[in-house]
């Protein structure tokens, strides 16, 4: 495999989509929408959007589900209360939960409204120790870190500054094509 570090499948932080700690979802929206376009339309598109604090360090990232789940405050409400978030459910009992807590009743009403004021500090989510790797770490090390922590994506550093975006996508992209081309019959 040529590739042998995080940083040869890293996604530099230049080519991902950020905002700053004071943007809001709207500007989220619109960031994610931009890098796609700037984007390599042959990899897989992104899925969050990083967010400098106001020291330039990263303060989070907000991804599609942070954006839909805060134009509608319910589920935080919903999800604390039950303690829903990691168990998995039936169908009836899903759709009993949009019902009782009328959730998205009227969903596009005022929608830009609501993405315009939702402040983007109040949906992201800080990152973990366990969503950090080192640019010169090996593959090995960060799909350890990818299917243990179940992420999405890993922040990569360099002398503690936030270099760039590895993605589970490229990771399983690469490994996919390496299988791919085993010669077994």
């Amino acid at each position: 495999m040529k590739t042998n570090s995080v940083k040869d499948l890293m996604v530099p932080l230049a080519d991902y989509a950020t905002v700053t700690e004071d943007a809001s979802l709207f500007d989220v929206v619109q960031a994610l929408a931009t890098a796609q376009e700037r984007f390599n339309h042959s990899k897989y598109p992104h899925r969050a959007v990083i967010v400098l604090g106001k020291n330039g360090k990263i303060a989070g990232k907000v991804g599609q589900l942070d954006v839909l789940r805060a134009l509608e405050p319910k589920y935080s409400e919903m999800l604390e209360r039950q303690g829903l978030a990691k168990f998995g459910f039936s169908r009836t009992f899903m759709k009993s939960l949009l019902t009782n807590y009328h959730l998205w009743d009227s969903p596009l009403k005022d929608i830009c409204i609501k993405g315009a004021s939702i402040p983007v500090s109040k949906v992201l989510t800080p990152p973990s120790e366990g969503e950090l790797i080192e640019e010169n770490d090996t593959l090995d090390e960060a799909i350890h870190q990818l299917v243990l922590g179940r992420h999405q994506s890993l922040l990569v550093m360099k002398e503690e500054i936030v270099t760039g975006v590895l993605r589970l996508s490229d990771v399983f992209e690469a490994f996919s094509k390496i299988i791919g081309q085993c010669p077994i019959k």
